[in-house]
This record gives structure tokens, C-alpha cells and sequence, in this order.
């Protein structure tokens, strides 16, 4: 990819509104666009709006409009303005991160067709079947390490999955200590249940823990509270412990809420049910911009229901 700096373009730019970078851009082509702005966002995780500097020789201008409509209509932009040699392409934060490339690998949920069924006498949507291998994946500048998640696989995974199950911290707050067969048949059911998704997360392909991703209308939390068709929930257990460091710590939950939205953009809020007794864990979703809708009973413990909107994340969290 070509990139240099042009100050006059910059001028031009910075007059645009505040936080803006030009950059002056040669390849006139869609994925270079994408690359040019993933190194603005990641690499600087503060910056609100990025305005891109895209220039044209006389005779190429619909070369270059052709990219510009290419991007509006993939959400990569949110307004193009033509000058006398070059375009300023300005996007924000929101914009950008909303997108779902490159992140996902793999079909998002919202490319299920939409039609509603019932579980329990609860209606909702008809949910996507859980594909195999990596759905998401992210390079995380900050700590120099890929972050990932792949769909669990009960055979290849059973192991690691049964030895963090058996560790007294895991244990004492998922109560699922058990032999590799026993831990083998949970990963298959929750592979065959349609409103969970069971994946491993992973650092530069080292597994390192377990989250388990579900519908919230039909799973045991929807009566709860006034549940969306498409709110999510989360269930996760961190195996090795090295990962619990500020820096990944970060970047993990980044990761995960980040999928969690871009997977489905119907999806209007997140929602959790951790122990109230687990106050570090509820602490720190607070500080990610999670709120305590309130404390409620379920048979097995007594639970704290956070919640984030759509809104709030891409508006205040630092990627």
C-alpha cells in the first residue's frame, strides 16, 4: 500500500473538525481504503473521526468516485467531499468500528434468514448454526498479539477445557468440576444447542479461555428482564491466568464485545449475569461502560444483571 503525508492536504483536513488525520493515498483500491483506516483506529484507540486525503489525476476521478461509492455502501465512510486534485473521505469512530470487516471470519448471524420460532413457549428468532473454526479475529497494536475466537470443538479442546474447569478459581464460580468425558458432552451440547455458541479464545493461537455466547430471549435469563430478539449474553472462564493481565485483559474484552455487536447489528445491547459476590468481575464491566440493571434470583445463585448498549460502546469505548 502507498501512503504519504501531504501537509497541505493536511491543512485542508484539520479545518474539518477536531482529531483528523490526511493521509495521501495512491492505490486506489477498496481494501487499501480498510487497510489505511485500520492503522489510523488501532494504532490510536482515542481518536474520535479520521479524514482520509484520496487524490486523482484528471481522467481517473470516476476510478476514484467508484471507490468512494464502494465504501459508502460498505459503511466504511460517512461523507466524500471533492476538491480541486482529491477527495476527503471523513469516517468516525462508530462508523468504523461497526464494521464487520475484517474482524469476522466466518458468516454473521445476520445472514440468517429472518423467521421466528419457539422454545419453551418463548417466540424468537430462528438462530444461525454454529460454523466451524475461527469466527473473529484482531491484531491488538497495544500488546503486539492476535486475538481470536473458534467455535469449540469437544474432542480437540476437551482436555484443556476439562483442566480449567478443575481449578479451584474456575470451580468455585461455575461449579462444573469433572472428568475430560464429562467435560467433552457439556462442549457437544452447548454445540447442539441453537441459541449458544461455545468458543475458544485464543493469543497468537494459544488457547487461554472459554466463552460461551448466547440469544437472551429463550435462554433461562430472558424471563428476567424485557428481553430483545437479539440481546446477547455471555458466560466466560479465564484458564490460564497470565491472560488476566491489564494488557490482554483489555484487549479479550475489547475483542468479545466487539464481536458481539458486529456479529448481528440488530443486536441493541449485551447483557451478563455474573454472581453478585463476584464483585471484581462485575468492577470491571462497570468500568467498560456496563450498568447493574439490578440484582434478581436464580435457582443456583443469587445474580447481578449488567447491560451495555449498542450505542454506548461505540461512542465511549476505547478499542
Amino acid at each position: 500500500m502507498n501512503i504519504r503525508f501531504d501537509p497541505e492536504v493536511a491543512a485542508t483536513a484539520a479545518q474539518r473538525a477536531d482529531h483528523t488525520l490526511a493521509t495521501w493515498h495512491t492505490d486506489l483500491k477498496p481494501d487499501a481504503l480498510l487497510d489505511a483506516l485500520c492503522d489510523v483506529y488501532c494504532n490510536e484507540p482515542e481518536r474520535r473521526t479520521a479524514t482520509i486525503a484520496l487524490p486523482y489525476a484528471h481522467g481517473n476521478v470516476r476510478q476514484a468516485e467508484t471507490l468512494i461509492a464502494q465504501a459508502q455502501n460498505e459503511n466504511l465512510i460517512d461523507q466524500a467531499e471533492q476538491h480541486a486534485d482529491h477527495f476527503l473521505l471523513t469516517t468516525s469512530r462508530k462508523t468504523f468500528w461497526q464494521s464487520a470487516r475484517p474482524w469476522l471470519k466466518a458468516p454473521a448471524s445476520s445472514d440468517t434468514l429472518l423467521s421466528y420460532t419457539q422454545t419453551n413457549g418463548i417466540t424468537h428468532p430462528v438462530r444461525p448454526v454454529n460454523t466451524e473454526g475461527t469466527i473473529y479475529e484482531r491484531h491488538f497494536p497495544q500488546i503486539d498479539m492476535t486475538f481470536s475466537l473458534r467455535t469449540a470443538d469437544p474432542d480437540a479442546d476437551s482436555q484443556v477445557f476439562s483442566d480449567w474447569m478443575n481449578l479451584d478459581r474456575v470451580a468455585y464460580f461455575w461449579d462444573q468440576r469433572g472428568t475430560r468425558a464429562e467435560h467433552a458432552a457439556y462442549l457437544a451440547e452447548r454445540r447442539e444447542d441453537p441459541h449458544m455458541h461455545p468458543m475458544i479464545g485464543c493469543f497468537d493461537g494459544k488457547p487461554f479461555g472459554y466463552f460461551e455466547f448466547y440469544w437472551a430471549k429463550e435462554d433461562r435469563l430472558g424471563p428476567f428482564y424485557d428481553a430483545g430478539d437479539f440481546d446477547r449474553g455471555l458466560h466466560l472462564l479465564i484458564g490460564d491466568a497470565q491472560f488476566q493481565s491489564a494488557g490482554k485483559l483489555k484487549a479479550w474484552w475489547s475483542g468479545v464485545l466487539h464481536y458481539m455487536f458486529i456479529d448481528d447489528p440488530r443486536t441493541e445491547r449485551l447483557v451478563g449475569e455474573p454472581r453478585v459476590d463476584h464483585v471484581r468481575h462485575i468492577a470491571y464491566m462497570h468500568r467498560m461502560g456496563f450498568y447493574t440493571l439490578k440484582e434478581f434470583d436464580f435457582p443456583h445463585k443469587r445474580a447481578a444483571l449488567t447491560v451495555i448498549e449498542r450505542e454506548k460502546f461505540f461512542e465511549d469505548f476505547r478499542f
